[in-house]
């Protein structure tokens, strides 16, 4: 794929809530694009909507107006099967919880996607094999979830989202359940396995030093999408030391 494909596109984006009698307005006319190749951070205060715009760009939640083009096809008049199995093929999604089957080694749980969709075993556990190599865990094929470290079981869950060859990766605080240094190194794992495969990929981080390293940096502030030249030039209400506390959403 050209590293300069748009692989999603999100338009006039808008996302409110009941809360008893009053409508709350999350989202307000958010525009984004992700271009193959490239990484962007999201960024904003815990309850900014971070979370519900992943699930909006994924396809697990509708906005209550705006379009949504992945893979240059519209996606808000699609049925529910359309959408899961566009989400299925062409969308992987990381959590800050590995969320990982715990009856099931490291190799079965990247497996496990390719063989809903349909792949021949053997040729499952080859590709399952490859993406935990890649993700410098092809020594703990056989290790169940108990018998890994966080980092460990973070890297399995990067090498499942993987598994079906997505084009966007959805990633919402991968690595803020780690310590330091293992959030450094599974986030250098993660930026060389989106450069290498030419993925598009949204991170919701409060790792300001990840986000820096990132293509681009946007920020969710009071419902609206703010592309940011650096981090220090955060909207107002928004710093490396924000208390600020909102609703969560």
């Amino acid at each position: 794929m050209n590293k300069f494909n748009t692989v999603m596109q999100l338009k006039n984006i808008s996302r409110k809530f009941k809360q008893g009698s009053q409508s709350l307005e999350v989202l307000k006319n958010v525009d984004l694009s992700l271009k193959s190749g490239e990484i962007v951070a999201l960024i904003g205060p815990s309850g900014s909507g971070k979370s519900t715009l992943l699930q909006i760009a994924g396809l697990l939640d509708k906005p209550s107006s705006g379009e949504i083009i992945l893979n240059e096809k519209k996606c808000s008049k699609l049925d529910d099967l359309a959408r899961t199995e566009l989400r299925r093929d062409f969308v992987g999604f990381v959590y800050q919880y590995h969320n990982l089957l715990p009856d099931f080694n490291a190799l079965e749980n990247v497996m496990l996607p390719m063989l809903i969709a349909g792949a021949n075993p053997k040729a499952a556990a080859e590709r399952a094999e490859f993406l935990l190599s890649l993700m410098k865990m092809d020594k703990r094929l056989k290790h169940r979830p108990s018998e890994m470290s966080g980092g460990e079981q973070q890297r399995v869950a990067i090498a499942r989202a993987l598994a079906n060859e997505p084009k966007l990766l959805l990633a919402d605080e991968p690595t803020g359940n780690l310590d330091p240094r293992t959030s450094e190194t599974v986030f250098n794992e993660l930026l060389q396995v989106v450069r290498e495969t030419g993925l598009a990929a949204l991170v919701a981080t409060h790792n300001f030093d990840l986000a820096e390293r990132m293509d681009r940096k946007v920020s969710l502030e009071e419902g609206r999408l703010v592309e940011l030249s650096s981090l220090a030039s955060l909207p107002s209400g928004l710093s490396h030391n924000s208390s600020k506390k909102v609703n969560f959403y």
